[in-house]
């Protein structure tokens, strides 16, 4: 086989994956403390620019999805006469735009300059927030809510897209999970701000729960204009204020090493093979479950307390108490990035199993509800264990796509709506208002979506493990290298760093 000149020098300028190097104890802790100068000067500048919007983006596109729950267990539930399901459909209507966004914004993100696209959606959702301000009837909120969807659906399966666009496999997880973290911090926050602003109700003739829409669209206007001018776009076609030429060309080939493909035209064959692969559905079945597994658009805990009366919960601790759920996520979503990433070799399975055994043990106790106060706190606060896995799944996704850039784009999109499909129907079914705060069908529901998501994970690992096994034995008979076939060799060796990579 020939190859020309250019082909040739490429090829002589790639660097070797070392082989049984030992890492340094230091890249445990983060992981561009083991590569070379030129590597951690760009992965600093992308961490500042890409990390810091993608987790603040996400902090207020939370924000604005989670308010609702805060503000109906605020004074909005009594105000606007909601005792029925208004709050379910209020649910549904944001899930119906999110899911009818989703699919068309990453098809458009391989065609258009995502600095432009993701910004302009923020902006346009941060507006929306600001009106529900001025909302007095559950029909004007299913309106706004259905446009806030629609604008927060570029957002999530966007950034995922990015983020998978930079960052090598070794680096992958620990960024996805920090950026998904900041939905449980949202959580948080949301709370302790529904119960600081609580008390501004009266002032500028505004309730309490409406100065919460107030707030929020307040703190989500300039992030959502910071992104302008931090989002890089992917890197065959950045060019942003941050990063020089040789930065730029460094990470292309950083992407090229890893075999992540660059953006091409979505042809008849490039969808006839991936919709004949089962990347798309397994993957796509996996995110579902996983979204769907846990009760977690849900106020489950808060109407928990609202409907106490022995003792009674003041609205500061309806909404204050909830938030340690969110903190278990925060520290388990980390605690499965680390894990995954350095101890475990790279395998994404073992936490998602993990989440979803905690699931089961958490919604089954409360499904029989019958239990030791003490155990029932414990089961709602201990839930939030489940809800750390969204990084660790798109993490996987990418990997697994990684050969084909078209198909990483269709894929995480797929995740991300179809699981807010099911969610747009599922909570009329199991999680209808009127049954809080004992929410059986739902408890039984999750527990049994949550073993789902445990065999569907292990058939994804087999799948997958004999996928690159058989890439690995058709490279060995066309001449390449077989790296081994074990799932420690598949994917990044603990004892084996990366190749450190230099512009040449």
């Amino acid at each position: 086989m020939s190859t020309t000149r250019t082909e040739e020098a490429a090829v002589e300028s790639t660097p070797v994956v070392e082989k049984n190097v030992k890492r340094r104890w230091v890249s445990y802790i983060w992981d561009t403390f083991d590569k070379s100068p030129e590597e951690r000067r760009l992965l600093f500048k992308l961490d500042s620019a890409i990390l810091t919007f993608a987790s603040l983006g996400y902090f207020i596109k939370y924000l604005d999805q989670i308010n609702i729950n805060n503000a109906f267990v605020s004074g909005m539930k009594e105000d606007l006469g909601m005792y029925g399901n208004e709050l379910n459909y209020m649910q549904t209507c944001w899930t119906v735009g999110y899911v009818l966004g989703e699919i068309p914004s990453n098809i458009l993100l391989t065609r258009v300059r995502p600095r432009y696209w993701i910004p302009a959606a923020e902006l346009l959702w941060t507006v929306l927030t600001f009106s529900l301000s001025r909302c007095n009837t559950p029909t004007q909120f299913y309106v706004l809510r259905f446009f806030i969807g629609l604008a927060e659906s570029t957002f999530y399966p966007g950034m995922q897209y990015i983020i998978g666009s930079w960052y090598r496999k070794d680096e992958l997880a620990k960024r996805s999970c920090i950026f998904h973290t900041s939905s449980g911090i949202a959580s948080m926050f949301s709370g302790y701000l529904m119960d600081a602003v609580f008390k501004l109700g009266g002032r500028g003739g505004f309730k309490g729960w409406q100065w919460l829409f107030l707030i929020d669209g307040v703190i989500s206007l300039p992030v959502a204009i910071s992104g302008f001018f931090v989002l890089p776009d992917v890197p065959e076609i950045s060019n942003p204020w941050y990063l020089n030429k040789d930065e730029v060309e460094l990470a292309q080939k950083r992407m090229k090493l890893e075999g992540r493909k660059e953006r091409g035209p979505f042809t008849k064959s490039k969808l006839k093979k991936i919709f004949s692969s089962w990347h798309i559905y397994l993957l796509t079945l996996l995110y579902i479950l996983f979204n769907n597994g846990a009760a977690g658009s849900q106020p489950v805990f808060q109407q928990f307390l609202k409907n106490s009366t022995d003792p009674v919960y003041s609205v500061g601790q309806i909404n204050s108490y909830p938030t340690t759920t969110y903190a278990v996520q925060v520290v388990t979503t980390l605690a499965y990035a680390w894990s995954s990433d350095t101890f475990l070799n790279g395998k994404r399975w073992p936490p998602i199993v993990f989440g979803a055994c905690v699931n089961i043990i958490s919604y089954v106790s409360l499904s029989v509800w019958d239990i030791p106060t003490g155990w029932k706190w414990t089961c709602y606060i201990i839930s939030g264990a489940g809800f750390g896995l969204s990084g660790l799944l798109m993490a996987w996704a990418h990997e697994i796509c990684s050969e084909d850039n078209e198909e990483r784009s269709l894929v995480i999109g797929s995740m991300n709506e179809m699981a807010y499909v099911f969610q747009a129907w599922l909570p009329l079914l199991v999680w209808q208002q009127v049954d809080g705060p004992e929410y059986q069908k739902g408890f039984i529901t999750v527990s049994c979506i949550s073993f789902a998501l445990i065999v569907t994970t292990f058939v994804v690992r087999h799948l997958d493990l004999k996928e690159k096994s058989k890439k690995a034995e058709d490279n060995a008979l066309a001449g390449g290298t077989d790296d081994g076939l074990s799932e420690s060799s598949i994917a990044t060796p603990v004892d084996t760093k990366p190749p450190k990579v230099q512009i040449t």
